[in-house]
């Protein structure tokens, strides 16, 4: 469990004001200075202060809500696990509190501030990078934290806030370029989306080139899309990709979505798969079996990844050290797409 939680009076006496000028500018109201504010915002920052929305209403001064921040609800990545997780925690009567960054460090300050508020017993969050005010908000909470998907540390804060559970992204890269290489393939491009946001996409595809380069191979193509990532996404750029590099002979998707997409557009100009393009997804999303021919990827543990991190806040001391990590693993499945 983190920190004592940072108090209104600890926030008064940090900016030099009056308790109440400091609840007016938590509350919002009007007439207050542009000067008065920034001194007080300044001081909750560097202190990392949420308002207490229950203070005063139960002796606990926390709730049966658990928060819930994660980037997107808008493929199937994150509904598998707020799933895992809402199962336990509704074994244990305790309820979801759900909120989304779309991979934006600012809009997960302010989702971290308001469910804070609330005082809730415990937070999961997507992914160990967080800006450094989000950070200091969390550490002084004063609540079990779980950072879940990626265990990959060494370039954070070299431990994680509470507890992370997931898989390592960087042995997840490492092991499709081993993957591609023993089958054969030698001009091996990639595509990835949200402008390469998510930190643990990046550490992927950075462990896949490095693992390509102890090969002997370079990246033979590589695009990554500012948008949103979707299959219409994914077939958008394995066509771009091809006419940038049409000698490629595999490629390698950020996620699921994107490959699916480029299945599609490689049906559609009846361009053979694999026996002129080979093609590689990240996630193991469901629907993909469902497709006329099985995508190669890598599966990932995304409800038993939840339920995991829902068990450690019900028992947050655990018998674990704080900054522990479990590693969940996950599985490559070489199937028809290559």
């Amino acid at each position: 469990m983190t920190g004592t939680r940072p108090t209104l009076r600890d926030v008064a006496r940090l900016s030099g004001v009056s308790e109440i000028s400091v609840s007016r500018v938590m509350r919002n109201a009007p007439n207050i200075s542009a000067s008065l504010r920034e001194r007080v915002e300044s001081a909750a920052r560097q202190l990392g202060y949420t308002p207490n929305r229950l203070a005063g209403a139960l002796k606990s001064q926390t709730s049966n809500l658990v928060a819930v921040v994660v980037p997107s609800m808008s493929n199937n990545v994150f509904p598998e696990v707020v799933d895992g997780i809402d199962r336990v925690l509704s074994a244990q009567g305790r309820r979801t509190v759900l909120g989304l960054t779309q991979y934006d460090d600012s809009r997960e300050e302010g989702i971290i501030r308001e469910l804070l508020s609330w005082s809730p017993a415990g937070m999961i969050l997507a992914g160990l990078e967080h800006s450094r005010a989000s950070r200091t908000m969390l550490t002084g909470a004063g609540i079990p934290v779980v950072e879940i998907m990626d265990i990959d540390t060494a370039d954070v804060a070299g431990a994680p806030i509470d507890v992370a559970i997931g898989i390592s992204q960087r042995a997840a890269g490492r092991a499709m370029a081993d993957h591609l290489v023993a089958r054969g393939y030698r001009r091996i491009g990639y595509v990835g989306a949200w402008g390469e946001s998510p930190d643990r996409s990046l550490k992927r595809r950075l462990a896949f080139e490095a693992r390509l380069a102890e090969h002997g191979l370079a990246p033979a193509g590589r695009l990554i899309a500012p948008e949103a990532s979707s299959i219409g996404l994914g077939r958008q750029c394995c066509a771009r990709l091809l006419e940038a590099a049409p000698d490629l002979d595999a490629v390698f998707f950020a996620n699921d979505d994107l490959a699916v997409g480029g299945l599609l557009h490689c049906m559609a100009e009846g361009i053979a798969v694999p026996g002129r393009l080979a093609l590689a997804g990240f996630n193991g999303i469901d629907f993909a079996d469902a497709l006329p021919q099985r995508l190669t990827t890598i599966r990932t543990p995304r409800g038993r990844m939840g339920e995991a991190a829902a068990q450690v806040l019900a028992d947050p001391d655990g018998g674990r050290a704080a900054g522990a990590i479990i590693d969940l693993g996950f599985t490559l499945l070489a199937r028809d797409t290559t």
